[in-house]
């Protein structure tokens, strides 16, 4: 039998399309979660999708003797770690909290992995640490920086891996440096249901156009793009999640390894246009307004995939339409999100 992975943040957003898609696969699941961003009835929704964890633990990954509790109950044949926060502009205005929940929660999770002889870990990156980027589409090679709290505790993560493989070769790793993740599960049961005010374009758009909000506010439309909003590389959850199992697909043979991949399209989509498609594919207004630029912006941020593709054998599928529709799907299916 297949060893279970521990998914941490896995009632999250990525993390539950994540355990859509290792359940899928015949990968056993053990989900840790701390509920600070997710609702305990997404386990409801998980299991309308025959996804059955193997146990679900509610716990901070910062909780010691819980997660040397866990790893004492199960043989975990890896680790997908999501859990941490991930919001640019809440990050400007609290630092340290996130270097507490996203730096410290991963010491103390690699730690308990250490204790308990588990060395194989899929790590949830971001492309924030290509700071303000010299160069679209951005390579893996591209320096490394942040203009951001954020941006900023991603990195001090990867370095934390990068020096512990350099320490101690036996493990394996691989850095997934997302680009922006969108749409949810075409079922409509999961998706991306943040509290109070979302943070992401697309949950903004959505309620928006479910009536919930007036107007969306565009962060800039001076910068230095085709139509002066922010271009962003836009790529499905679905196919995010598949990345992941791609990746703990690359990491099960016993070589130990260290690989940094971007999960992105490499199209790049303004602001403007993600919104014009969507009021286009779903036949709805989507009112806005242009307010100054946000604290921590950047004008493009793109993926350059091919690496993705040659050592992980993964490339994006869905298309921009397929990401508004079945955002719009879960939204109206879930006006108030899980509280729905």
């Amino acid at each position: 039998m297949t060893l279970p992975i521990l998914i941490t943040g896995g009632l999250g957003f990525i993390g539950s399309h994540t355990a859509v898609v290792l359940a899928e696969a015949g990968v056993p699941i053990v989900i840790l979660d701390n509920q600070s961003n997710s609702s305990p009835k997404v386990l409801d929704r998980l299991a309308k999708l025959d996804v059955h964890p193997l146990e679900y633990v509610h716990a901070d990954v910062r909780d010691t003797q819980a997660l040397d509790a866990l790893f004492g109950r199960h043989t975990f044949g890896g680790v997908i770690h999501f859990a941490g926060l991930k919001a640019v502009g809440e990050s400007v205005a609290q630092p340290l909290r996130y270097l507490d929940n996203n730096v410290l929660g991963t010491l103390h999770l690699l730690q308990a992995m250490e204790r308990a002889n588990v060395r194989r870990i899929v790590f949830s990156s971001s492309a924030t640490v290509y700071g303000d980027p010299a160069v679209v589409p951005i390579p893996e090679t591209a320096p490394l920086t942040a203009t951001n709290p954020y941006g900023r505790s991603k990195l001090m993560c990867e370095d934390a891996l990068r020096e512990l493989f350099a320490a101690d070769p036996r493990w394996q790793i691989a850095i997934l440096r997302y680009f922006n993740p969108v749409g949810a599960h075409e079922s409509g049961l999961i998706g991306e249901s943040p509290n109070g005010v979302p943070n992401n374009l697309m949950p903004y758009i959505t309620q928006v156009a479910s009536g919930q909000r007036d107007y969306l506010q565009i962060f800039g439309n001076d910068y230095s793009t085709p139509d002066g909003t922010g271009v962003r590389d836009y790529l499905h959850v679905m196919d995010l999640a598949q990345g992941h199992l791609a990746a703990l697909r690359s990491l099960a043979s016993d070589m130990p390894k260290l690989l940094t991949v971007n999960l992105g399209t490499g199209q790049g989509v303004s602001v403007l246009e993600m919104v014009n498609t969507f009021a286009r594919v779903n036949s709805v207004q989507i009112p806005h307004r242009f307010v100054p630029r946000r604290a921590g912006d950047v004008a493009q941020c793109l993926a350059d995939p091919q690496l993705a593709k040659q050592v992980l054998n993964w490339q994006t599928e869905l298309s921009l339409e397929s990401m508004c529709r079945d955002a719009w799907r879960w939204q109206t299916m879930n006006p108030l999100g899980f509280a729905s």
